[in-house]
C-alpha cells in the first residue's frame, strides 16, 4: 500500500504553559506597553532583552517588532540611505531585500553556492560596490565566518547578519550573530520562538546601538533598557535620531521569555529530526544532499535538498507526487513566486543583475518545514516518500539531460 502522511507542515506546537501563565498576568494587569510600568517592576521586554543578550554573548540587546523591521533598523543605524548599495544574498528571502528597499537603497545580489550558503568568490568580486552586506543565513545555513570576514574587514564592509533561521546556531563556538555590527532575528511563527511575529537586534557598539534603541521608539525613555548603552551615549543621538516606532510589548515578550529558556532542548529536537530525514535521503539517485561542516554549529527548522540540473517540469512533477502523498515541498526555482518562496529576479524594485551560475542552484533548490510536532517517526515517513517520488521522476527518463541520469535504469 502507499504510504500517506496525515500530518501538517504549518502546526506549531503550543506556547508552553509558562509562557500562557505569564501572558495572562500581562493581560490582567494591563501594561502591554514595554515602557508602561508600575512601581520598581521591570518590563517583560527589557528582562527578554537581558537575557537574549546573555544567551548570545551581546553587550547590547533591543526587542523588536519583527525580524524585518531589525533588519531596517539595523541599515538605518549604520548609516545606509536613499541611493546607497547594501550587497545582500541571491538565495534569501523577500524581507532581505525589502529591508534595503525599506531605507530607499539598493541591493546588490551575491551569487550562492551548492551548499545553499553566499559565493565568497562573488562576494569579493562586489565588495567595492557598497559599504555594508546584509548577510543572509539563509534556511540556516551558515559560510565559512572567518573567511567572510576577512574580505569585508579589508575592504572596509560593515557586516549586518540576518539570523532569522540561526536562532541558537554558531560557526566555529561564535554563536549567529555576532561576528557582525549587528545581529538580527525573527520570533514569528515559523521561527526557533514564537510570538506569532517580533524579533532582535544584538551588538557591541554602543554608538549604533543607542541610535536602534532611538529608531525604534525609545522617545527619551532609554533609561528603563537594560541591555543598553550607558545615559551618556544618547546625549547627542537623542537630538539628531528620528523616532520610527517598532517597540516589542511586554504581551510578546511574557510569552517568549519561557521560550528562550528552553531553546537549547528544542534546537536539539529540531536536529534530531533534521538528521531522521538526512538519514531517509541518503544515496538517493539524482537528489544531493546539503552538507554541514564540521564548524557548523546548525539549528535545523527545515530542510533543504538539490535536484541539480533537473528540468523544471520533473521537479515540478516531483513537488506534485510528493504533495499527493502529503507532503508539502517549497521550489525556489519556480518562474513566479509562490507562498513565501520567490527568488532575485522576483524582486523588480531593486536593479536588474544577472547571475547565470546562482539561477541554476535556485533553480533545484527544494524546501520543507520541519516543525517540532512531527516525530522521529514521521520523518522518517516523509523520506521514505520523497526518496520514491524523486526515483520515480529520475528512473522514468524524464531527467534523461540532466547530468548523470541514469540510462535504462532497472527498476528498483
Amino acid at each position: 500500500m502507499t504510504e500517506i502522511f496525515k500530518g501538517s507542515f504549518t502546526q506549531q506546537e503550543p506556547i508552553p504553559q509558562a509562557g500562557i501563565d505569564a501572558a495572562m498576568a500581562v493581560l490582567q494587569h494591563g501594561r502591554l506597553h514595554r515602557y508602561n510600568t508600575s512601581g520598581d517592576e521591570i518590563a517583560e521586554t527589557a528582562l527578554l532583552e537581558e537575557e537574549f543578550a546573555a544567551l548570545t554573548g551581546a553587550k547590547y540587546c533591543l526587542a523588536v517588532a519583527s525580524g524585518g523591521y531589525a533588519m531596517t533598523t539595523a541599515l538605518r543605524a549604520c548609516g545606509v540611505g536613499h541611493g546607497d548599495k547594501v550587497l545582500t544574498n541571491a538565495f534569501t528571502l523577500a524581507p532581505v531585500p525589502g529591508a534595503i528597499a525599506a531605507v530607499g537603497a539598493q541591493p546588490v545580489f551575491v551569487g550562492v553556492t551548492e551548499d545553499l550558503v553566499i559565493d565568497l568568490d562573488d562576494l569579493a568580486a562586489k565588495l567595492d560596490q557598497a559599504s555594508v552586506l546584509l548577510l543572509s543565513h539563509m534556511r540556516g545555513h551558515i559560510c565559512d565566518m572567518e573567511a567572510l570576514m576577512a574580505l569585508c574587514d579589508a575592504a572596509g564592509v560593515t557586516v549586518i547578519e540576518d539570523c532569522a533561521h540561526t536562532m541558537g546556531a554558531d560557526w566555529g563556538g561564535v554563536p549567529s550573530g555576532r561576528w557582525g555590527k549587528f545581529g538580527c532575528y525573527s520570533t514569528q511563527t515559523y521561527k526557533h520562538i514564537n510570538s506569532g511575529e517580533g524579533g532582535f537586534l544584538i551588538g557591541d557598539d554602543p554608538e549604533a546601538m543607542a541610535r536602534a534603541i532611538m529608531l525604534s521608539g525609545s522617545y527619551m525613555l532609554f533609561e528603563r533598557h537594560r541591555a543598553a548603552p550607558p545615559p551618556e551615549v544618547f546625549k547627542t543621538i537623542k537630538y539628531e535620531t528620528p523616532n520610527i516606532s517598532g517597540r516589542m510589548d511586554n504581551l510578546r515578550a511574557a510569552i517568549l521569555r519561557p521560550q528562550l529558556a528552553d531553546l537549547r532542548t528544542q534546537c536539539d529536537r529540531w536536529n534530531a529530526l533534521y538528521r531522521a530525514v538526512e538519514a531517509g535521503l541518503a544515496d538517493t539517485p539524482g537528489l544531493r544532499l546539503i552538507p554541514r561542516p564540521a564548524k557548523e554549529g546548525f539549528v535545523a527548522s527545515s530542510f533543504q535538498f538539490l535536484l541539480l540540473d533537473w528540468p523544471a517540469d520533473a521537479v515540478g512533477e516531483v513537488i506534485a507526487r510528493c504533495l499527493s502523498r502529503g507532503v508539502e515541498l517549497k521550489w525556489f526555482g519556480g518562474a513566479e513566486p509562490a507562498g513565501f518562496t520567490s527568488r532575485y529576479d522576483s524582486w523588480r524594485y531593486a536593479p536588474e543583475q544577472s547571475l547565470p551560475a546562482s539561477d541554476r542552484i535556485l533553480a533545484g533548490i527544494v524546501d520543507m518545514r520541519l516543525p517540532l510536532t512531527f516525530s522521529m517517526d514521521d520523518c522518517a515517513l516523509i523520506a521514505r516518500i520523497i526518496r520514491d517520488e524523486v526515483g520515480a521522476v529520475w528512473q522514468s527518463g524524464a531527467c534523461a539531460d540532466a547530468p548523470h541520469a541514469p540510462v535504462d535504469m532497472p527498476a528498483q
